[in-house]
């Protein structure tokens, strides 16, 4: 779930990238529970527990997202899934990701995972070459698979606290560390460092509307399951994203993966 939305490169994708996390303070100050007396043991603990203060902000945007997602992100996806193959929804997901590959690189190298980092760089220069741009990824043929990271792990790694639960206005679960990877993962990209014209504009266009229709296209089963079974998806899709972080965080932190693959030994 955390890759939906994730990547945004155009100019109005930068202001929002870049306006998001104080725009959103603002609001979730406006907005928040009011937690149960300390008394009340077990409502007190549970309230701990789930970590969301701003628990009527966050229901409010969920049900911003979830209304634009039924009326536009769904039947666009649902559209672009019945005129493409599963093959060609997997090189767009090749791209994507390629384009990701010196965000992670610098994320590596940052978490003190050289090795993890010298796949990435790796990873990049060949599918961005052999790889047609990486539509194709040779480079996990050639035993560099792709291993994900992004700044909230980075922080995480550091021991900064992951802070309260935040639903994000189109970006979806959050918190308040992984906020930072916003920007972050924006400017780590090659497209922000490239000389700015027309034709790289509309390019990150493009690019942002395919990214964000191809994810969604990943989810359209698991999402409609949950939505229709769950008794409070929002709380479901909160757990199931601290789940993720979590599993993710420890993954990364134990693991760094050796960057020679087995033919070279």
């Amino acid at each position: 779930m955390k890759k939906f939305g994730r990547t945004l490169k155009s100019k109005a994708a930068r202001a929002l990238c870049v306006a998001t996390p104080g725009l959103l303070m603002a609001s979730l100050l406006a907005g928040c529970a009011t937690p149960p007396p300390k008394t009340d043991t077990a409502d007190y603990q549970a309230y701990e527990q789930q970590n969301d203060p701003y628990e009527p902000t966050n229901r409010f945007f969920f049900k911003v997202n979830n209304t634009v997602d039924r009326y536009a992100f769904k039947p666009i996806a649902e559209g672009y899934v019945d005129i493409t193959t599963t093959g060609i929804r997997n090189h767009v997901g090749n791209f994507v990701t390629n384009i990701g590959e010196p965000a992670r690189l610098v994320n590596f190298m940052l978490e003190g995972k050289p090795r993890d980092a010298g796949t990435s760089l790796v990873r990049f220069l060949v599918n961005s070459t052999a790889g047609l741009g990486g539509f194709f990824d040779p480079a996990n043929d050639l035993g560099y698979p792709e291993t994900d990271t992004d700044f909230g792990i980075t922080l995480a790694i550091w021991g900064v606290p992951e802070g309260p639960y935040i639903y994000l206005p189109v970006f979806g679960p959050s918190g308040a560390r992984d906020i930072l990877n916003l920007p972050v993962e924006f400017y780590a990209t090659p497209m922000a460092v490239a000389p700015e014209s027309t034709a790289l504009n509309d390019f990150g266009y493009a690019e942002t509307g395919i990214h964000l229709i191809n994810t969604r296209a990943q989810y359209l089963q698991p999402i409609d399951q949950i939505n229709a079974t769950a008794l409070d998806p929002y709380a479901t899709f909160r757990s199931l994203y601290r789940q993720s972080r979590a599993s993710e965080i420890q993954q990364i932190d134990k693991e760094d993966t050796p960057t020679p693959p087995d033919w070279t030994h």
